[in-house]
C-alpha cells in the first residue's frame, strides 16, 4: 500500500462494465509527511467515499481488486482507507483536518 492524496476526480461515462457505478479518483502519492512525492498522478477506484484534499491508502496490483465488488474489475489502484493519522519515530507527521505548510500544527 502507499499513502496519496485525492487531487481531484474523473468521469467516464464509457467503461468496461465491472467498473459501472464506481467513483473515479485522481491521486498523487505523498510520503509520511503528507508532501507530494512529484509522482505523476494516478486514478484509484474509490471503494470507501473518500473526497477531494483527503489522504488515502491506495492497494495497488491483484490487492487492488480484492474488494467484493471489484474482483473482476480492470483496476490497478482502488482507495481502502481514508487516513486519519500519520505517526513516525513516535512523533504525528500528519493529524487529518489540518492545513498550511505544518500539517502537523503547531501543537508537536
Amino acid at each position: 500500500m502507499r499513502f496519496a492524496r485525492v487531487v481531484g476526480t474523473t468521469v467516464s461515462t464509457v467503461k468496461d462494465p465491472a467498473l459501472v457505478g464506481t467513483k473515479l479518483l485522481l491521486c498523487v502519492q505523498i510520503d509520511t509527511d503528507a508532501a507530494d512525492t512529484g509522482e505523476r498522478a494516478f486514478v484509484a477506484v474509490d471503494n470507501v467515499g473518500a473526497g477531494v484534499g483527503e489522504v488515502v491508502l491506495i492497494a495497488e496490483g491483484s490487492a487492488a481488486r480484492i474488494p467484493a465488488r471489484l474482483t473482476d474489475a480492470p483496476t490497478d489502484a482502488t482507495v481502502v482507507g481514508i487516513v486519519d493519522s500519520i505517526q513516525r519515530e513516535g512523533a504525528t507527521t500528519y493529524r487529518k483536518g489540518t492545513v498550511g505548510s505544518d500539517p502537523v500544527g503547531a501543537g508537536r
